[in-house]
């Protein structure tokens, strides 16, 4: 992960401060308004700009034409590919914001069971491998779900230029390939298995890891042998054990579970019905390794965990599979990221009149939301390091001065981290775990309210 600026005006230049928006003025709101939305993420935009003139310069900032989603998100975008050589995870998925079924903005489509108005947000987050620290949004797109045409075959379908499953595929041209020095690897989860998305990173020459959603389909051995997917899995020679850690997901706590591992190599050939791209290509097949991870004996009550996981890396030897592994388990990073967005900065209860100005708000959100996300992650990475190091000093101050007791003492990140969210509301007790979202955010916000009165309190003293 890169330095983390805590400083919220200097983060807002950084970030906002090189968007070509048809006119620097326009530029230099911007970046005021990341800063306001920096110190107060999940207030509304009244709240977060406290005047109506800097309110009004916000609505005004995003009904310009200039100001797209794109404009707005470009510049991040290239400083997170702007990478010195090395290996990069990029996470990738698609989450629908919806603004619900009243919605009255104008431009908004239906989404999830067609009773919610907003669109489809799919991203493409950049961490490493190691540790899954957060670079930064490699790409992003926005897409409004069209309606089939009534009677639509599974062909005219593939043919269709605004097809749902087209996002996976733009959003990796939209990365593009790396630059020398430095491997991309692209981790998705069963929605990105077709063979049109192969098809695409082939084409930038990236690698790739895809959880399999496909059992049934048709692929050939190493001894050119054609079955079903499944069936292959099943002559596998189990390789080796391992304890994966399972963080709580769907009112399930955490837990360890104790799975088995094998891999292999397999051919997948071109489907028969294949979109204009993969003609345009004309790649006929494509070689890769498959790594299955079985939870053999889970605890009552449990769905075994299986992963089949389709990877362009070289898989021979069970501590190449486990690395295949480790790296799918950063893939719930970009789950993080999603309830940054939707709780930290609170995007689907944003109420602008149309839907150009929400993607613009979108596009501060989001970049909003992977700052929110190293904050949080920042104290688990090196909880030892000393906070003067990545902690204004004044801050520090600030937040000793309103401690109490033994909690006055914070000399390392983790500790600030802590006493942040205490005073966020977070009671620090051994059974209350870590930090949540909305303490951790509203500690922020406090901290921010006692700098700028001391501030205040100290020119007028003067």
């Amino acid at each position: 992960m890169d330095t983390l600026e805590l400083d919220v005006n200097l983060w807002a230049e950084q970030q906002f401060g090189e968007c070509d928006l048809g006119d620097r003025r326009r530029t230099r709101r911007a970046v005021q308004a990341a800063a306001q939305f920096a110190a107060n993420p999940d207030g509304s935009t009244p709240k977060q700009t406290e005047s109506w003139s800097d309110c009004e310069g916000v609505y005004r900032l995003f009904h310009e034409d200039d100001v797209t989603f794109q404009a707005l998100a470009t510049p991040h975008f290239l400083k997170t590919r702007d990478r010195k050589p090395g290996h990069y995870l990029l996470l990738g998925d698609t989450t629908t914001v919806d603004f619900g079924s009243r919605s009255k903005v104008v431009g908004l489509k239906p989404v999830g069971n067609g009773s919610g108005l907003g669109f489809l947000l799919h991203s493409s987050l950049m961490v490493t491998p190691k540790d899954g620290g957060i670079v930064g949004m490699a790409g992003q797109l926005i897409y409004y779900r069209q309606p089939s045409p009534e009677n639509e075959t599974p062909r005219q379908r593939l043919q269709r230029g605004d097809r749902e499953s087209r996002i996976w595929g733009d959003v990796v041209r939209q990365v593009g390939a790396a630059a020398a020095g430095v491997r991309y690897t692209h981790v998705f989860d069963r929605g990105a298995d077709n063979f049109e998305v192969y098809c695409h990173l082939i084409s930038i020459q990236t690698d790739w890891v895809v959880r399999a959603a496909q059992l049934t389909r048709s692929i050939e051995t190493p001894v050119r042998e054609k079955m079903q997917l499944r069936e292959y899995l099943t002559g596998l020679p189990l390789k080796g054990t391992y304890d994966l850690e399972i963080p709580p997901r769907h009112q399930q706590p955490a837990r360890t579970a104790h799975v088995e591992v094998r891999f292999g190599e397999l051919t997948l050939p071109r489907p028969r019905e294949y979109g204009p791209f993969v003609r345009e290509c004309d790649i006929q097949e494509i070689v890769m390794c498959v790594v299955e991870v079985r939870e053999p004996n889970p605890p009552a009550d449990v769905e075994p965990l299986h992963w089949v996981l389709l990877t362009s890396h070289e898989v021979k030897s069970f501590e190449q599979a486990w690395t295949v592994v480790e790296y799918y388990e950063k893939r719930p990073i970009i789950e993080e990221y999603h309830k940054a967005l939707k709780t930290g900065c609170r995007l689907e209860e944003r109420q602008y009149r149309t839907n150009r100005r929400l993607e613009a708000a979108t596009a501060m959100l989001s970049i909003l939301a992977v700052r929110l996300l190293q904050l949080r992650t920042a104290a688990r990475r090196e909880p030892e390091r000393p906070a003067e190091q990545v902690v204004p000093r004044r801050w520090l101050e600030m937040l000793r001065a309103v401690q109490k007791g033994r909690h006055r003492g914070i000399a390392t990140v983790y500790e600030f981290y802590r006493a942040l969210a205490r005073l966020g509301g977070f009671l620090a007790r051994k059974c209350d775990g870590e930090p949540g979202w909305l303490t951790l955010w509203q500690g922020f916000e406090k901290l921010h309210l006692l700098l700028r009165g001391a501030e205040a309190m100290k020119h007028k003293c003067v």
